[in-house]
């Protein structure tokens, strides 16, 4: 869908997410990780686990950037809720 020169400019874009100036390989590693599962895109988090295998990261270090996406992803649905049920004035103390 995109242009060639559109496609180019997404390309060098985004390999220059992977030549970081300030994060180290691991870091790098699990913010994209982190950012995958956030994102809900299977294909990056095969990717990023993979990498991470490579980068010497621990299952440890996954499942705390496992939960560290729910926890955000469960706040983001508590104020999901919060926010229509103030938006459109529902009375919750009316239900069973």
């Amino acid at each position: 869908m995109l242009t060639k020169r559109q496609q180019l400019l997404y390309n060098s874009f985004y390999d220059s997410t992977h030549n970081n100036e300030y994060l180290d390989n691991k870091t790098e590693v699990l913010v994209g990780l982190a950012a995958a599962l956030a994102m809900d895109c299977k294909p990056c988090t095969l990717y990023y686990i993979n990498r991470a295998k490579k980068a010497n990261v621990s299952k440890e270090e996954i499942s705390e950037v496992l939960a560290k996406v729910m926890a955000v992803a469960a706040g983001q649905k508590r104020l999901q809720m919060k926010e229509v049920i103030e938006t459109y004035n529902v009375d919750l103390e009316t239900y069973v």
